[in-house]
């Protein structure tokens, strides 16, 4: 009681008991009145404990629900029931390979992936790109740019890429394919795929894939420029027809092309080839009447045509005039057929030229590094904004599937055989060459009973040794008492199957078995018994 009084006397405690508890133990007992003489409490003993252990009781009870409260108080103001904490996610990092012409922050300006994840965009060229890529790490990219000149220095690791820069060219010198490598390497997701950017690498490389298409569809379908491919100067003897197109190496926007028109200046640029140490390609010379261009960015299709003012050769060289035209069947059966290759191109464009006859003839594929041309070259920006947004929300979310480095297009899946196309060996009646045996000759292996059942519930393995039965438990299969016993290597069936039409099992011959009669093995011998297919008389005579 000594220690109740102190505890109560406490204002903590007192204060968190609940309201009017401390007026109702103030408040006078009957039951609990002071005797007025010993002899009175031994009257009434039994009220006088009651009297006792009922505040008692109620005491403990109220000191139990109070420290309760308090101890429940904090965590309700901390987290009110019903309420989460919501969890930010990171930005993803999206970095932009392209020169500093265009402004790719203001594209993806408000773009989240899957409507819930900020994106942050960083650009620069690759001659402004450093990385250092691991197995278990993935890709380090380390930038250093000048804007508004200040020179920035960054370091992050990119969840996806959007390559709009040649990655290799002879002319201008420039070869970064060791960081297409690279970025290959940390295994990032881009568009185009960098598989397919590093193979972009080499026109001619490109140009066999043209070739691929030019033999499967037809020359009506797709009409290729004929063209000569030269690994180096010493094959490059005399074209076939002049005037021709001689192209160096791998260059871009006109760079490394050359008309020659007879035979002495065509010596003179196998010089020039040999000087360069590439290969060559030539082509014949086409008189065009303007050029053709159809580019593709995910489904969007567009299609222009460029007419030279200036009266070069060159069409993309010098003044021209470009007009859009309607996008026709023919010109999107050529751009779907170059989208496949190299395991899908999200963005990609067919150059063609159309010549004075009326005749077409594709000459060029380009990829997501093309130039864009035209009065919607802002909208053709943004098609490429959403279409890495939507790539993005695809390859990057919980659930999402990343191509593999060394596939990185989707699997064709076979569909699968009906049970009844299913086949436990060869056909029946047809031999099967026979695997060479291993270890020397084979010993005889022990007798096993023969199986009886129709024809179709026995095949023979691909080896041709052991009869496959679905239903090895019934019991028509069981051994029964005096039946003939047939070592697994013979292959042979039972008399019952041999005397049954249609059957196409065959039998070899076996020496004879002890344990029987000579009638019995007299009248088996004048059955016929053709050779097994499989094995030949030395192979018999081997193995008994």
């Amino acid at each position: 009681m000594n220690f109740l009084r102190r505890r109560l006397s406490d204002s903590s405690f007192v204060a968190n008991l609940p309201n009017g508890y401390m007026t109702d133990l103030q408040r006078p007992d009957s039951s609990t009145s002071s005797p007025a003489s010993p002899a009175m409490e031994r009257r009434h003993p039994q009220p006088l404990a009651a009297s006792f252990s009922s505040p008692g009781s109620s005491l403990f009870s109220s000191f139990s629900s109070a420290m309760k409260q308090t101890s429940q108080a904090p965590s309700g103001l901390m987290e009110p029931p019903g309420l989460s904490v919501p969890v930010v996610q990171r930005p993803r990092v999206l970095l932009v390979i392209d020169d500093a012409h265009t402004d790719w922050a203001k594209y993806f300006h408000g773009k989240k992936v899957n409507g819930e994840i900020e994106i942050r965009v960083e650009q620069a060229e690759f001659s402004e790109l450093n990385l250092a890529a691991y197995v278990t790490g993935g890709c380090m990219v380390d930038m250093q740019v000048v804007r508004n000149g200040t020179k920035v220095v960054r370091s992050f690791k990119p969840d996806f890429i959007l390559v709009r820069q040649h990655a290799y060219s002879m002319a201008l010198g420039e070869d970064y394919r060791s960081l297409v490598i690279g970025l290959q390497y940390g295994g990032l997701p881009a568009i185009n795929s960098l598989y397919s950017i590093y193979n972009f690498c080499s026109k001619p490389w490109v140009f066999s894939q043209l070739i691929k298409i030019f033999h499967s569809l037809g020359p009506e379908k797709f009409p290729l420029v004929e063209q000569t491919f030269f690994p180096n100067h010493k094959p490059m003897l005399t074209a076939p027809h002049f005037p021709v197109v001689v192209k160096l190496g791998h260059a871009h926007a006109g760079m490394g092309k050359i008309k020659v028109e007879n035979q002495h200046d065509y010596q003179d640029i196998t010089s020039m080839v040999a000087m360069a140490k590439t290969y060559a390609t030539t082509e014949a010379f086409i008189d065009s009447k303007y050029d053709i261009r159809i580019q593709k960015i995910g489904s969007n299709y567009k299609a222009y045509m460029r007419t030279s003012i200036s009266g070069n050769w060159k069409a993309n060289t010098g003044s021209a005039m470009l007009e859009q035209v309607a996008m026709t069947e023919r010109y999107r059966l050529w751009v779907d057929s170059c989208s496949e290759m190299f395991g899908g191109l999200d963005i990609c464009a067919v150059k063609a030229v159309h010549s004075k006859d009326g005749r077409d003839y594709i000459i060029e594929v380009m990829d997501s590094s093309m130039p864009l041309i035209g009065e919607h070259v802002e909208e053709d920006k943004q098609l490429m904004a959403d279409l890495v947004v939507s790539k993005m929300s695809q390859l990057l979310m919980p659930g999402g599937t990343v191509p593999s480095p060394l596939r990185p297009w989707a699997p064709q899946t076979k569909p699968a055989k009906s049970p009844g196309q299913a086949q436990l060996g060869p056909p029946l009646g047809q031999s099967q060459p026979r695997p060479p045996t291993q270890g020397g000759p084979r010993h005889a292996q022990s007798p096993q009973p023969p199986r009886s059942g129709s024809p179709s519930q026995q095949r023979l393995s691909p080896q041709g040794q052991q009869p496959l039965s679905p239903s090895s438990g019934s019991p028509q299969q069981q051994r029964s008492p005096g039946s003939p016993q047939l070592s697994r290597a013979s292959g042979g069936s039972s008399p019952n199957q041999a005397s049954k039409p249609g059957t196409t099992l065959t039998s070899q011959p076996r020496p004879p078995v002890q344990g029987r009669s000579t009638s019995q093995q007299s009248e088996e011998s004048k059955k016929p018994a053709p050779p097994h297919p499989h094995l030949n008389q030395q192979e018999v005579a081997q193995r008994y």
